[in-house]
Protein backbone atom coordinates (compact mmCIF):
# COMPACT_ATOMS: atom_id res chain seq x y z
CA UNK A 1 0.00 0.00 0.00
CA UNK A 2 0.91 3.59 -0.53
CA UNK A 3 1.11 6.51 2.16
CA UNK A 4 0.87 8.93 -0.76
CA UNK A 5 -1.40 9.44 -3.96
CA UNK A 6 0.38 8.56 -6.87
CA UNK A 7 -0.74 8.64 -11.05
CA UNK A 8 -2.32 5.76 -12.80
CA UNK A 9 -4.48 4.30 -15.17
CA UNK A 10 -7.06 1.95 -13.92
CA UNK A 11 -7.70 -0.77 -16.34
CA UNK A 12 -10.71 -2.57 -17.13
CA UNK A 13 -13.51 -1.40 -15.01
CA UNK A 14 -17.11 -1.50 -15.04
CA UNK A 15 -18.95 2.24 -14.15
CA UNK A 16 -21.50 1.05 -11.25
CA UNK A 17 -24.67 3.40 -12.57
CA UNK A 18 -25.33 5.21 -9.19
CA UNK A 19 -26.29 8.26 -11.28
CA UNK A 20 -29.38 6.11 -13.83
CA UNK A 21 -28.10 7.20 -17.01
CA UNK A 22 -26.58 4.53 -18.51
CA UNK A 23 -23.28 3.19 -18.68
CA UNK A 24 -20.90 1.76 -21.08
CA UNK A 25 -21.94 -2.32 -20.98
CA UNK A 26 -18.30 -2.99 -21.33
CA UNK A 27 -14.92 -2.19 -19.32
CA UNK A 28 -13.26 1.32 -19.24
CA UNK A 29 -10.12 2.84 -18.49
CA UNK A 30 -10.00 5.56 -15.71
CA UNK A 31 -6.82 8.05 -15.73
CA UNK A 32 -5.58 8.91 -12.12
CA UNK A 33 -3.77 12.44 -11.43
CA UNK A 34 -2.57 14.33 -8.73
CA UNK A 35 -5.38 12.47 -6.94
CA UNK A 36 -8.36 12.87 -9.15
CA UNK A 37 -9.87 11.61 -12.10
CA UNK A 38 -9.22 13.02 -15.14
CA UNK A 39 -10.37 10.60 -17.94
CA UNK A 40 -13.01 7.77 -18.49
CA UNK A 41 -12.97 6.18 -21.79
CA UNK A 42 -12.02 2.69 -23.09
CA UNK A 43 -8.08 2.30 -24.45
CA UNK A 44 -6.73 4.99 -23.12
CA UNK A 45 -3.16 5.13 -23.72
CA UNK A 46 -1.00 4.96 -20.51
CA UNK A 47 1.79 7.63 -21.53
CA UNK A 48 4.36 5.95 -19.48
CA UNK A 49 2.03 5.63 -16.09
CA UNK A 50 1.68 2.69 -13.72
CA UNK A 51 -0.71 0.71 -14.91
CA UNK A 52 -3.11 -1.64 -12.51
CA UNK A 53 -5.91 -4.15 -13.47
CA UNK A 54 -9.15 -3.91 -12.43
CA UNK A 55 -10.12 -7.26 -14.04
CA UNK A 56 -13.37 -6.33 -14.75
CA UNK A 57 -14.52 -5.61 -11.49
CA UNK A 58 -16.99 -2.72 -10.85
CA UNK A 59 -15.71 1.12 -9.60
CA UNK A 60 -18.28 3.47 -7.80
CA UNK A 61 -17.21 6.62 -5.63
CA UNK A 62 -15.64 5.60 -2.54
CA UNK A 63 -18.60 5.56 0.87
CA UNK A 64 -18.50 7.82 3.84
CA UNK A 65 -19.97 7.68 7.25
CA UNK A 66 -21.17 10.82 8.07
CA UNK A 67 -21.79 10.41 11.47
CA UNK A 68 -19.31 8.66 13.39
CA UNK A 69 -17.81 9.24 17.08
CA UNK A 70 -14.25 7.28 15.92
CA UNK A 71 -12.74 7.69 19.29
CA UNK A 72 -15.20 5.76 20.87
CA UNK A 73 -15.48 3.00 17.89
CA UNK A 74 -12.22 2.77 18.16
CA UNK A 75 -12.65 1.57 21.74
CA UNK A 76 -15.22 -0.63 21.20
CA UNK A 77 -13.27 -3.82 21.05
CA UNK A 78 -11.61 -3.13 24.31
CA UNK A 79 -14.88 -2.56 26.24
CA UNK A 80 -17.45 -4.99 27.98
CA UNK A 81 -20.32 -5.56 25.69
CA UNK A 82 -23.28 -5.08 27.23
CA UNK A 83 -25.67 -5.61 24.34
CA UNK A 84 -27.20 -8.86 25.50
CA UNK A 85 -28.00 -7.91 29.36
CA UNK A 86 -31.59 -7.79 29.88
CA UNK A 87 -32.24 -6.93 32.96
CA UNK A 88 -30.22 -4.64 35.58
CA UNK A 89 -29.20 -7.52 37.53
CA UNK A 90 -27.87 -9.67 34.38
CA UNK A 91 -25.73 -6.66 33.37
CA UNK A 92 -23.87 -6.99 36.86
CA UNK A 93 -23.48 -10.36 37.08
CA UNK A 94 -21.59 -9.75 33.55
CA UNK A 95 -19.24 -6.87 34.79
CA UNK A 96 -18.99 -9.15 38.03
CA UNK A 97 -17.19 -11.81 35.47
CA UNK A 98 -14.98 -9.51 33.86
CA UNK A 99 -13.69 -7.93 37.13
CA UNK A 100 -13.32 -11.44 38.13
CA UNK A 101 -10.81 -11.81 34.92
CA UNK A 102 -9.57 -8.63 35.49
CA UNK A 103 -9.99 -7.77 39.02
CA UNK A 104 -7.11 -4.38 39.07
CA UNK A 105 -8.69 -3.06 35.67
CA UNK A 106 -11.19 -0.41 35.42
CA UNK A 107 -14.58 -1.74 33.77
CA UNK A 108 -15.71 0.67 30.80
CA UNK A 109 -19.00 -1.08 29.34
CA UNK A 110 -20.90 -0.49 26.26
CA UNK A 111 -24.26 -1.54 24.21
CA UNK A 112 -26.87 -1.73 27.29
CA UNK A 113 -30.27 -0.55 26.73
CA UNK A 114 -32.03 -0.32 29.81
CA UNK A 115 -35.86 1.02 28.26
CA UNK A 116 -37.16 -1.96 29.03
CA UNK A 117 -35.68 -3.31 31.66
CA UNK A 118 -37.83 -4.76 34.47
CA UNK A 119 -35.72 -2.54 37.29
CA UNK A 120 -33.60 0.80 36.99
CA UNK A 121 -29.87 0.91 37.27
CA UNK A 122 -28.79 2.82 40.30
CA UNK A 123 -25.29 3.36 41.57
CA UNK A 124 -25.75 0.89 44.46
CA UNK A 125 -26.43 -2.04 42.47
CA UNK A 126 -22.63 -1.79 41.28
CA UNK A 127 -21.52 -0.56 44.19
CA UNK A 128 -22.65 -3.78 45.77
CA UNK A 129 -20.42 -5.58 43.43
CA UNK A 130 -16.72 -6.57 45.74
CA UNK A 131 -14.33 -4.35 44.04
CA UNK A 132 -12.09 -0.79 44.13
CA UNK A 133 -11.96 -0.18 40.63
CA UNK A 134 -14.57 2.51 39.07
CA UNK A 135 -17.39 0.80 36.55
CA UNK A 136 -18.58 2.84 33.94
CA UNK A 137 -21.26 1.51 31.84
CA UNK A 138 -22.03 3.19 28.69
CA UNK A 139 -25.63 3.20 27.83
CA UNK A 140 -26.41 1.99 23.86
CA UNK A 141 -27.08 5.01 22.42
CA UNK A 142 -24.32 7.09 23.97
CA UNK A 143 -26.83 9.42 26.37
CA UNK A 144 -26.15 8.14 29.33
CA UNK A 145 -23.72 6.38 31.73
CA UNK A 146 -24.68 4.16 35.15
CA UNK A 147 -21.35 4.36 37.42
CA UNK A 148 -20.46 3.04 40.62
CA UNK A 149 -19.43 5.08 43.62
CA UNK A 150 -15.65 5.05 42.71
CA UNK A 151 -16.21 6.19 38.89
CA UNK A 152 -18.10 9.30 40.10
CA UNK A 153 -15.29 10.47 42.36
CA UNK A 154 -12.67 9.57 39.76
CA UNK A 155 -14.21 11.46 37.10
CA UNK A 156 -15.04 14.53 40.10
CA UNK A 157 -18.98 13.56 39.65
CA UNK A 158 -21.67 14.65 42.11
CA UNK A 159 -22.71 11.63 44.19
CA UNK A 160 -26.10 10.14 43.08
CA UNK A 161 -28.28 7.13 42.81
CA UNK A 162 -29.46 7.18 38.94
CA UNK A 163 -27.35 7.55 35.62
CA UNK A 164 -25.20 10.44 34.72
CA UNK A 165 -26.79 11.74 31.75
CA UNK A 166 -26.98 14.36 28.11
CA UNK A 167 -24.38 17.16 28.76
CA UNK A 168 -23.10 16.52 32.37
CA UNK A 169 -22.23 12.91 30.52
CA UNK A 170 -20.41 14.05 27.62
CA UNK A 171 -18.61 16.24 29.50
CA UNK A 172 -17.59 13.59 31.83
CA UNK A 173 -16.79 11.22 28.98
CA UNK A 174 -14.14 13.94 27.44
CA UNK A 175 -12.33 12.97 30.77
CA UNK A 176 -12.36 9.53 30.38
CA UNK A 177 -8.60 9.07 28.94
CA UNK A 178 -7.18 11.64 31.18
CA UNK A 179 -8.63 10.11 34.20
CA UNK A 180 -8.07 6.72 33.44
CA UNK A 181 -5.21 6.72 31.06
CA UNK A 182 -4.34 5.74 27.37
CA UNK A 183 -7.80 3.34 26.60
CA UNK A 184 -6.94 2.40 23.17
CA UNK A 185 -7.48 6.07 21.80
CA UNK A 186 -3.88 6.52 20.41
CA UNK A 187 -2.52 6.95 16.98
CA UNK A 188 -2.20 3.32 16.49
CA UNK A 189 -5.64 2.35 17.56
CA UNK A 190 -7.31 5.31 15.47
CA UNK A 191 -5.08 3.79 12.33
CA UNK A 192 -5.93 0.38 12.77
CA UNK A 193 -9.77 1.68 12.96
CA UNK A 194 -9.41 3.36 9.61
CA UNK A 195 -8.03 0.68 7.90
CA UNK A 196 -10.69 -1.39 9.17
CA UNK A 197 -12.91 1.52 7.75
CA UNK A 198 -11.31 1.36 4.32
CA UNK A 199 -11.61 -2.40 3.97
CA UNK A 200 -15.60 -1.62 3.98
CA UNK A 201 -14.28 0.39 1.22
CA UNK A 202 -15.14 3.95 3.43
CA UNK A 203 -12.94 6.92 1.95
CA UNK A 204 -14.02 9.57 4.87
CA UNK A 205 -15.61 9.75 7.69
CA UNK A 206 -17.29 13.18 9.49
CA UNK A 207 -16.22 12.56 13.03
CA UNK A 208 -18.40 14.63 15.85
CA UNK A 209 -16.68 12.87 18.68
CA UNK A 210 -17.06 14.53 21.97
CA UNK A 211 -13.27 15.40 23.14
CA UNK A 212 -10.64 16.01 21.02
CA UNK A 213 -11.77 17.75 17.48
CA UNK A 214 -9.77 19.29 15.44
CA UNK A 215 -6.44 19.08 17.53
CA UNK A 216 -6.79 15.86 17.84
CA UNK A 217 -6.61 14.98 14.06
CA UNK A 218 -3.32 17.32 13.98
CA UNK A 219 -1.80 15.10 16.32
CA UNK A 220 -2.88 12.28 14.70
CA UNK A 221 -1.64 13.02 10.90
CA UNK A 222 1.78 14.69 12.99
CA UNK A 223 2.14 10.83 13.79
CA UNK A 224 1.41 9.78 10.36
CA UNK A 225 -1.77 7.76 11.59
CA UNK A 226 -4.18 9.40 8.84
CA UNK A 227 -5.19 7.67 6.30
CA UNK A 228 -9.07 8.52 5.57
CA UNK A 229 -10.63 11.87 4.58
CA UNK A 230 -11.59 13.45 7.90
CA UNK A 231 -14.19 16.65 8.66
CA UNK A 232 -13.41 17.19 12.46
CA UNK A 233 -16.63 18.68 14.28
CA UNK A 234 -15.95 20.97 17.53
CA UNK A 235 -18.81 21.43 19.81
CA UNK A 236 -19.10 24.51 22.08
CA UNK A 237 -17.04 24.15 24.53
CA UNK A 238 -14.02 24.38 21.62
CA UNK A 239 -15.79 26.84 19.18
CA UNK A 240 -13.76 29.90 21.00
CA UNK A 241 -10.76 27.95 20.18
CA UNK A 242 -11.64 27.41 16.75
CA UNK A 243 -12.82 30.65 15.93
CA UNK A 244 -9.15 32.02 17.09
CA UNK A 245 -7.69 29.94 15.00
CA UNK A 246 -9.13 31.43 12.34
CA UNK A 247 -10.68 27.93 11.10
CA UNK A 248 -13.79 27.53 9.00
CA UNK A 249 -15.69 24.46 7.43
CA UNK A 250 -13.46 22.92 4.61
CA UNK A 251 -10.35 24.79 5.86
CA UNK A 252 -7.27 22.15 6.20
CA UNK A 253 -6.38 21.17 9.86
CA UNK A 254 -2.82 22.50 10.86
CA UNK A 255 -0.54 19.95 10.65
CA UNK A 256 -2.42 17.78 7.88
CA UNK A 257 -2.89 17.31 4.52
CA UNK A 258 -6.12 17.79 2.23
CA UNK A 259 -7.38 14.76 3.73
CA UNK A 260 -8.47 16.19 7.11
CA UNK A 261 -10.21 19.79 7.21
CA UNK A 262 -12.51 21.49 9.31
CA UNK A 263 -16.06 20.19 9.97
CA UNK A 264 -19.35 21.52 11.52
CA UNK A 265 -19.93 23.09 15.23
CA UNK A 266 -22.18 20.37 16.35
CA UNK A 267 -24.84 20.80 18.80
CA UNK A 268 -26.83 18.46 21.05
CA UNK A 269 -29.95 19.94 20.82
CA UNK A 270 -32.72 17.11 22.74
CA UNK A 271 -31.82 13.70 23.90
CA UNK A 272 -32.64 10.08 22.69
CA UNK A 273 -35.26 7.62 22.32
CA UNK A 274 -34.25 5.11 24.78
CA UNK A 275 -33.27 7.69 27.43
CA UNK A 276 -36.76 9.49 26.77
CA UNK A 277 -34.74 12.48 26.55
CA UNK A 278 -35.73 13.24 22.60
CA UNK A 279 -37.94 16.47 22.99
CA UNK A 280 -41.76 15.92 21.56
CA UNK A 281 -44.84 16.96 20.26
CA UNK A 282 -46.80 14.62 22.10
CA UNK A 283 -45.85 12.58 25.53
CA UNK A 284 -43.94 9.40 25.62
CA UNK A 285 -46.34 6.79 26.56
CA UNK A 286 -45.64 5.13 30.24
CA UNK A 287 -44.08 6.69 33.18
CA UNK A 288 -41.70 9.78 32.95
CA UNK A 289 -39.06 8.83 35.91
CA UNK A 290 -36.91 12.20 34.53
CA UNK A 291 -40.24 14.86 35.38
CA UNK A 292 -40.26 15.40 31.47
CA UNK A 293 -42.93 13.62 29.39
CA UNK A 294 -42.08 15.42 26.28
CA UNK A 295 -38.59 14.95 26.89
CA UNK A 296 -36.58 18.20 26.96
CA UNK A 297 -34.36 20.41 24.88
CA UNK A 298 -30.86 20.97 25.43
CA UNK A 299 -30.47 24.85 25.01
CA UNK A 300 -33.35 27.18 25.19
CA UNK A 301 -34.25 28.56 22.00
CA UNK A 302 -32.23 32.00 22.71
CA UNK A 303 -28.92 29.93 23.55
CA UNK A 304 -29.47 27.64 20.30
CA UNK A 305 -29.74 30.80 17.98
CA UNK A 306 -26.82 32.19 19.53
CA UNK A 307 -24.62 29.00 18.82
CA UNK A 308 -26.25 29.00 15.07
CA UNK A 309 -25.30 32.60 14.85
CA UNK A 310 -21.90 32.60 16.49
CA UNK A 311 -20.89 29.34 13.77
CA UNK A 312 -21.98 31.04 10.68
CA UNK A 313 -20.48 34.50 11.70
CA UNK A 314 -17.27 32.43 11.82
CA UNK A 315 -17.62 30.65 8.40
CA UNK A 316 -19.02 27.53 9.89
CA UNK A 317 -21.59 25.00 9.16
CA UNK A 318 -23.63 23.45 12.03
CA UNK A 319 -24.40 19.83 12.62
CA UNK A 320 -28.04 20.24 15.04
CA UNK A 321 -28.79 16.65 16.76
CA UNK A 322 -32.69 16.49 17.24
CA UNK A 323 -33.99 13.19 17.00
CA UNK A 324 -37.90 14.33 18.71
CA UNK A 325 -40.38 16.34 15.95
CA UNK A 326 -40.18 18.74 18.67
CA UNK A 327 -36.54 19.13 18.27
CA UNK A 328 -36.15 19.00 14.80
CA UNK A 329 -39.04 21.66 14.41
CA UNK A 330 -37.01 24.21 16.76
CA UNK A 331 -33.72 22.93 14.95
CA UNK A 332 -35.10 24.32 11.47
CA UNK A 333 -36.67 27.69 13.12
CA UNK A 334 -33.53 28.89 14.22
CA UNK A 335 -31.58 27.55 10.68
CA UNK A 336 -34.28 29.91 9.39
CA UNK A 337 -33.81 32.95 11.49
CA UNK A 338 -29.75 32.96 11.45
CA UNK A 339 -29.54 31.95 8.25
CA UNK A 340 -26.90 29.09 9.27
CA UNK A 341 -26.22 25.71 6.66
CA UNK A 342 -25.58 22.58 7.70
CA UNK A 343 -27.00 19.09 8.73
CA UNK A 344 -30.30 18.15 11.12
CA UNK A 345 -28.49 14.85 12.66
CA UNK A 346 -31.20 11.72 13.07
CA UNK A 347 -34.16 13.53 11.94
CA UNK A 348 -35.57 10.52 13.55
CA UNK A 349 -38.82 11.51 14.73
CA UNK A 350 -40.21 14.14 12.09
CA UNK A 351 -43.71 15.89 11.24
CA UNK A 352 -44.24 15.66 7.39
CA UNK A 353 -45.18 19.79 6.75
CA UNK A 354 -41.21 20.19 8.64
CA UNK A 355 -39.27 18.65 5.50
CA UNK A 356 -40.71 20.73 2.75
CA UNK A 357 -39.04 23.67 5.26
CA UNK A 358 -36.03 21.40 5.66
CA UNK A 359 -35.85 21.30 1.99
CA UNK A 360 -36.30 24.91 1.18
CA UNK A 361 -33.94 26.05 3.82
CA UNK A 362 -31.27 22.94 1.60
CA UNK A 363 -30.74 21.78 5.30
CA UNK A 364 -29.62 18.31 4.99
CA UNK A 365 -30.36 14.99 6.82
CA UNK A 366 -28.03 13.17 8.04
CA UNK A 367 -29.73 9.90 9.42
CA UNK A 368 -28.20 6.40 10.25
CA UNK A 369 -30.79 3.54 8.69
CA UNK A 370 -29.19 1.14 11.47
CA UNK A 371 -30.98 2.47 13.98
CA UNK A 372 -34.28 1.68 12.67
CA UNK A 373 -33.78 -2.25 13.58
CA UNK A 374 -32.24 -1.55 17.24
CA UNK A 375 -34.84 0.89 18.08
CA UNK A 376 -38.41 -0.21 16.16
CA UNK A 377 -39.26 -2.16 19.53
CA UNK A 378 -38.59 0.73 21.87
CA UNK A 379 -40.28 2.95 19.37
CA UNK A 380 -43.28 0.41 18.93
CA UNK A 381 -43.08 0.91 22.81
CA UNK A 382 -42.98 4.39 23.75
CA UNK A 383 -44.12 6.55 20.52
CA UNK A 384 -46.59 3.66 19.44
CA UNK A 385 -48.74 5.98 17.72
CA UNK A 386 -45.44 7.70 15.41
CA UNK A 387 -43.85 4.75 13.95
CA UNK A 388 -44.77 5.97 10.53
CA UNK A 389 -43.00 9.35 10.88
CA UNK A 390 -39.58 8.10 12.34
CA UNK A 391 -37.03 7.04 9.96
CA UNK A 392 -38.81 8.88 7.18
CA UNK A 393 -36.07 8.49 4.43
CA UNK A 394 -39.11 8.26 1.60
CA UNK A 395 -40.98 11.23 2.76
CA UNK A 396 -37.54 13.30 3.17
CA UNK A 397 -36.80 12.75 -0.65
CA UNK A 398 -40.22 13.31 -1.98
CA UNK A 399 -39.72 16.49 -0.27
CA UNK A 400 -36.19 17.27 -1.95
CA UNK A 401 -34.34 16.96 1.38
CA UNK A 402 -30.96 15.94 0.59
CA UNK A 403 -30.01 12.22 2.38
CA UNK A 404 -26.56 12.37 3.94
CA UNK A 405 -26.10 8.17 5.59
CA UNK A 406 -24.27 7.37 8.85
CA UNK A 407 -23.76 4.99 11.45
CA UNK A 408 -23.21 6.94 14.59
CA UNK A 409 -20.93 4.54 15.62
CA UNK A 410 -20.50 3.11 18.36
CA UNK A 411 -24.41 3.11 18.72
CA UNK A 412 -24.85 1.00 15.45
CA UNK A 413 -21.63 0.33 13.60
CA UNK A 414 -19.15 1.33 11.59
CA UNK A 415 -20.70 -0.12 7.84
CA UNK A 416 -22.38 1.95 4.89
CA UNK A 417 -23.32 -1.16 3.56
CA UNK A 418 -25.92 -2.26 6.45
CA UNK A 419 -27.25 1.82 6.52
CA UNK A 420 -27.57 0.70 3.20
CA UNK A 421 -29.66 -2.43 3.58
CA UNK A 422 -31.25 -0.94 6.84
CA UNK A 423 -32.70 1.88 4.61
CA UNK A 424 -33.59 -0.42 1.65
CA UNK A 425 -34.91 -3.37 3.41
CA UNK A 426 -35.75 -1.62 6.51
CA UNK A 427 -35.27 -4.88 8.29
CA UNK A 428 -32.16 -6.24 8.70
CA UNK A 429 -32.69 -8.81 10.79
CA UNK A 430 -34.83 -11.79 9.45
CA UNK A 431 -38.31 -9.52 10.46
CA UNK A 432 -41.12 -8.11 8.27
CA UNK A 433 -40.13 -4.72 7.01
CA UNK A 434 -40.94 -1.97 9.50
CA UNK A 435 -42.93 0.92 7.88
CA UNK A 436 -42.11 -0.33 4.25
CA UNK A 437 -43.43 2.74 2.47
CA UNK A 438 -40.74 4.67 3.75
CA UNK A 439 -37.90 2.57 2.30
CA UNK A 440 -35.53 3.78 0.21
CA UNK A 441 -34.40 2.34 -3.67
CA UNK A 442 -30.88 1.01 -4.05
CA UNK A 443 -29.79 3.73 -6.24
CA UNK A 444 -31.15 6.60 -3.55
CA UNK A 445 -29.13 4.75 -0.96
CA UNK A 446 -25.93 4.11 -2.25
CA UNK A 447 -26.45 8.15 -3.55
CA UNK A 448 -26.87 9.05 0.27
CA UNK A 449 -23.70 7.05 1.04
CA UNK A 450 -20.80 8.66 -1.49
CA UNK A 451 -20.68 12.88 -0.45
CA UNK A 452 -22.78 13.55 -2.76
CA UNK A 453 -20.67 12.34 -5.88
CA UNK A 454 -22.44 10.29 -8.98
CA UNK A 455 -21.18 7.49 -11.33
CA UNK A 456 -17.04 7.82 -11.39
CA UNK A 457 -16.30 10.41 -14.19
CA UNK A 458 -13.49 13.10 -15.19
CA UNK A 459 -13.21 15.94 -12.69
CA UNK A 460 -14.21 13.69 -9.85
CA UNK A 461 -11.75 12.86 -6.81
CA UNK A 462 -9.83 9.85 -6.59
CA UNK A 463 -11.67 8.53 -3.71
CA UNK A 464 -12.93 5.19 -5.28
CA UNK A 465 -13.64 1.44 -4.58
CA UNK A 466 -13.63 -1.62 -6.51
CA UNK A 467 -15.92 -4.26 -5.69
CA UNK A 468 -16.09 -7.62 -6.80
CA UNK A 469 -19.81 -7.18 -7.91
CA UNK A 470 -22.31 -5.05 -9.28
CA UNK A 471 -23.27 -2.85 -6.01
CA UNK A 472 -26.24 -2.19 -8.15
CA UNK A 473 -27.13 -5.91 -8.61
CA UNK A 474 -30.04 -7.78 -7.44
CA UNK A 475 -30.55 -6.85 -3.41
CA UNK A 476 -34.00 -8.42 -2.36
CA UNK A 477 -32.43 -10.98 -0.48
CA UNK A 478 -28.99 -9.26 0.59
CA UNK A 479 -27.63 -9.36 3.74
CA UNK A 480 -24.03 -9.21 3.59
CA UNK A 481 -21.95 -6.82 2.06
CA UNK A 482 -20.33 -6.95 -0.94
CA UNK A 483 -16.77 -7.64 -1.57
CA UNK A 484 -13.89 -4.78 -1.42
CA UNK A 485 -11.03 -5.76 -3.68
CA UNK A 486 -9.60 -1.79 -3.33
CA UNK A 487 -10.21 1.73 -1.89
CA UNK A 488 -8.53 4.45 -3.03
CA UNK A 489 -8.05 7.54 -0.91
CA UNK A 490 -6.61 11.30 -3.27
CA UNK A 491 -4.74 8.27 -5.44
CA UNK A 492 -3.60 6.56 -2.41
CA UNK A 493 -3.90 2.80 -2.28
CA UNK A 494 -5.40 2.06 1.54
CA UNK A 495 -6.82 -1.15 1.24
CA UNK A 496 -6.13 -3.69 -1.65
CA UNK A 497 -7.83 -7.45 -1.31
CA UNK A 498 -7.20 -8.18 -4.78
Amino acid sequence: MSAHPRDFVLRHARLADLDGNGTPDAPVDLRIVDGGVTEVAPGLDAGGLEEVDAGGRWVMPGLWDHHVHLTQWALTSARLDLASARSAAQAVAMVEARIAEWPDLAVVGWGHRPTDWPEDPVVSMLDAIDTYVPIILIAGDGHHAWLNTTALLTLHLPLREGVVAEAEWFAAYGRLGATLGDDGTGPEAILRTQQLAAELGVVGVTDLEFSGGPSAWSERFEAEAGLLRVRAATYADGLDDVIAAGLRTGDVLPGCDERARMGPLKIISDGSLNTKTAWCCEPYAGPSPLGFPHGSPNQTPEELRELLSRATASGLDVAVHAIGDRAVGEALEAFGDTGARGTIEHAQLVRREDLKRMADLGIVASVQPAHLVDDRDATDRLWPDRGERCFAFRWMLDAGVRLAMGSDAPVARLDPWLAVMAAVHRSVDGREPWYADQAITLREALAASTDGWGTVAAGHPADLVLLDEDPLGDWSERRTSPTVAATWVGGRLVHDAR
